[in-house]
């Protein structure tokens, strides 16, 4: 189960790393989820993406401090705007079950909530 957990954090974090440069890819989840996906692995592996500037710079003020900058919720919050758009759009194409693109909509309004009035926005 250990390898399953790396290779997938593995993919998770190269996807976040594509996401720097990319706008259309959401760092910050990507790299939570291989900060997760680490941990269960190994502690020497958990321990080194700890220390890298990827972590450091995307996320180690929102899990020590439940901060983030403006320009972190901006980002974030039209990431998961783009993303959620295009699998609505998806889902009315080949035709979803209506309840299906309900629960997308409250998703997404969980995640404007949470992120946009919920989680502490940092000065700098």
């Amino acid at each position: 189960m250990k390898i399953i957990y790396i290779v997938i954090g593995v993919f998770s974090l190269g996807l976040g790393i594509i996401g720097t440069v990319l706008p259309l890819i959401p760092t910050t989840p990507l790299v939570l989820f291989a900060a997760f996906c680490f941990a269960k692995s190994s502690k020497k592996l958990h321990s080194w993406f700890l220390s890298t500037r990827l972590y450091q710079r995307t996320i180690n003020k929102f899990v020590q401090k439940h901060t983030m900058t403006i320009k972190t919720k901006l980002i974030l919050l039209t990431s998961i705007t783009v993303f959620m758009s295009l699998s609505f759009a998806v889902m009315v194409v080949f035709s979803t079950p209506f309840f299906v693109r309900i629960i997308l909509a409250v998703i997404w309004i969980l995640h404007m909530i949470y992120f946009g009035f919920m989680v502490k926005t940092e000065n700098n």
